[in-house]
């Protein structure tokens, strides 16, 4: 039974026994039996007019309370002549109103969020309160080589390495560069927002592999040039004044005369190593653009297994194939793309030493062509993996770190993509994207 039908029985019960006590009073004076009746029937009316208009007041507040629980902002109530009802119903008005825009407002933030989200080529990643992924973007999908479905819900340590130690040791507003495979950098920053009066962690992923390799091979060609510059300068007047002094041999004594011819050759000798050794530096910064022609990719690299056959057969290192879909033919510079299989292959067959395999697999993935270099070598550690691609790092004992540099320098110009793959006492796999 609702509180109004409970407030009018009660009236009902009350007057009744006022009309009980009426007729107890008929009795002894029948004439105020009419007025007592008159004035109960008055009070009743009344009683109840009133409680209508209350609970009526009650009524107005439950629909208001059940619009806002569905969130129905868009529904007013109509001004009734009475002062407080009037007074209520402005208030909820004004309410809703207020509540409406506030929605349109957080809708539209909403969309422009998801909007700057899907535009923007920085990853994010934005965790809930217990540090797991909620929400993601495009850009970090490609940046982590996943999907948006099998990132929602991890924690930051089921992330792919080596983002998953990184991320997760990051402290608030710190920020840290990531050294991936195939010479890319990342670049990962941490902060928080509040919500609901608690905070929530997200993370900002940037990929500065082109910006990190523009500013270092501009300053690496700002030092070749320098370098070269002066050696080649020094060198030339250097081995002029040599050769000079060589025309005065024949004035010394016999026994001087040859130890003299032969230091100063050698010196001469090691000048123009010197002066060959800053010309494959040079190399590096004169490379000129891609001259594009088709080019048969698997019949290329079986002219590279012929011209290595010697050093494999001198070596024990056996060389397999494994075409597991065809190439077509691709768009490359022939010259310059076989200058990078060798250097590749090169390092494969220095990395096993002897008495191991090359394996070339060719396929697609992703609809892309692919060729990918493996060597059973000793495999690479993840801090060697992070430096080499970097200007004049190597790890040869008497190498100049410009083969990689090559090599990147090459694959970058015909824009296709690599990465380089190893574990130590694992195979090492150089994968090309054509």
């Amino acid at each position: 039974m609702t509180l109004r039908n409970k407030f009018i029985l009660y009236l009902l019960l009350l007057h009744s026994v006022f009309t009980a006590l009426a007729l107890g009073v008929f009795f002894f004076y029948p004439r105020w039996l009419f007025l007592l009746e008159g004035f109960f029937l008055v009070s009743l009316f009344v009683g109840i007019r009133l409680v209508n208009s209350f609970f009526g007041t009650l009524e107005l507040i439950q629909s208001g309370a059940q619009f806002i629980e569905e969130k129905d902002f868009t529904s007013h109530f109509q001004l009734v002549g009475q002062t407080e009802m009037d007074k209520l119903i402005s208030v909820y008005n004004k309410m809703v109103d207020n509540l409406k825009d506030e929605r349109v407002r957080l809708q539209e933030q909403n969309f422009f969020l998801e909007k700057i989200l899907v535009a923007s080529p920085s990853g994010v990643l934005i965790c809930d309160f217990d540090n797991k992924i909620n929400a993601t973007n495009p850009s970090a999908e490609k940046i982590l080589r996943t999907t948006t479905k099998e990132l929602l819900g991890k924690a930051l340590k089921d992330l792919p390495e080596p983002f998953s130690q990184a991320l997760s040791e990051l402290d608030t507003y710190q920020s840290n560069i990531i050294s991936l495979q195939g010479g890319k950098r990342v670049k990962c920053y941490r902060s928080e927002f509040m919500d609901r009066g608690f905070p929530r962690h997200f993370f900002l992923l940037e990929e500065l592999t082109e910006e990190l390799r523009y500013s270092e091979k501009n300053a690496y060609e700002k030092l070749i040039r320098m370098m070269s510059h002066e050696i080649n300068n020094s060198v030339a007047a250097t081995n002029s004044l040599l050769s000079s002094c060589l025309n005065y041999k024949n004035q010394l004594i016999e026994e001087d005369r040859e130890d003299y011819e032969n230091a100063l050759n050698v010196i001469i000798s090691r000048n123009s190593q010197l002066n060959i050794f800053m010309n494959s530096f040079a190399e590096v910064i004169r490379l000129p653009n891609p001259k594009v022609s088709l080019t048969d990719v698997k019949q290329m690299l079986e002219s590279l297994e012929i011209l290595m056959r010697s050093e494999c057969q001198k070596r024990s290192i056996e060389w397999q194939w494994e075409v597991l879909e065809t190439i077509p033919a691709v768009e490359m510079d022939k010259i310059q793309m076989e200058q990078v299989f060798v250097n590749i292959l090169k390092n494969a067959i220095e990395a096993i030493g002897s008495n191991g395999k090359i394996t070339i697999r060719l396929g697609k993935q992703a609809e892309k062509s692919y060729v990918a270099i493996l060597d059973t070598g000793k495999g690479i550690s993840p801090e060697t993996q992070a430096k080499l691609f970097t200007p004049f790092f190597s790890t040869k004992e008497n190498g100049q770190g410009i083969g990689l540099m090559l090599v990147q320098e090459i694959l970058t110009k015909h824009n296709f993509e690599f990465s380089l793959e190893s574990q130590i006492g694992q195979s090492t796999q150089f994968t090309i994207f054509l």
